[in-house]
């Protein structure tokens, strides 16, 4: 992967409760349809993997976004039946992409994503204000 290339990770297989009407996962599904998608949107350089599984049964469908020296984002509550939640995730690349250390502040991620956060985690040499370091012996 190129350093400048964001990877958006998707776990192909959570369960979304609706295995049986459409027979298939809920995270095959979404990937799937960010795919088909994708092909029409403007996105930046974005390369797009599967994971077997992102640990995140309880917050289905997850998936992840990273890139070198930027903020790892993980979000669930993904439904791949909804064309706002793709949209929302294609805008959030789009802004991520564009911030400084992939860093995007709460307010300025789509809504629909606002909520559905599992984790934001700082590149190793992050310069963001959010991050401090913190001296031995200080608790």
């Amino acid at each position: 992967m190129q350093s400048n290339r964001t990877l958006l990770s998707i776990c192909a297989t959570c369960r979304d409760g609706r295995e049986a009407q459409y027979d298939s996962r809920g995270g095959k599904r979404l990937a799937q349809a960010i795919l088909a998608r994708a092909k029409a949107a403007e996105l930046p350089p974005v390369t797009f993997r599967a994971v077997r599984c992102m640990s995140q049964c309880k917050r289905p469908c997850s998936i992840s976004l990273t890139a070198q020296d930027r903020f790892t984002y993980l979000f669930g509550d993904l439904d791949p039946e909804e064309d706002a939640h793709i949209d929302a995730l294609f805008e959030l690349l789009r802004r991520y992409s564009e911030a400084e250390e992939g860093f995007v502040e709460r307010k300025d991620r789509p809504e629909v994503l606002r909520a559905s956060i599992l984790g934001r985690l700082p590149p190793i040499a992050s310069q963001a204000s959010i991050v401090s370091p913190l001296d031995e012996g200080q608790s």
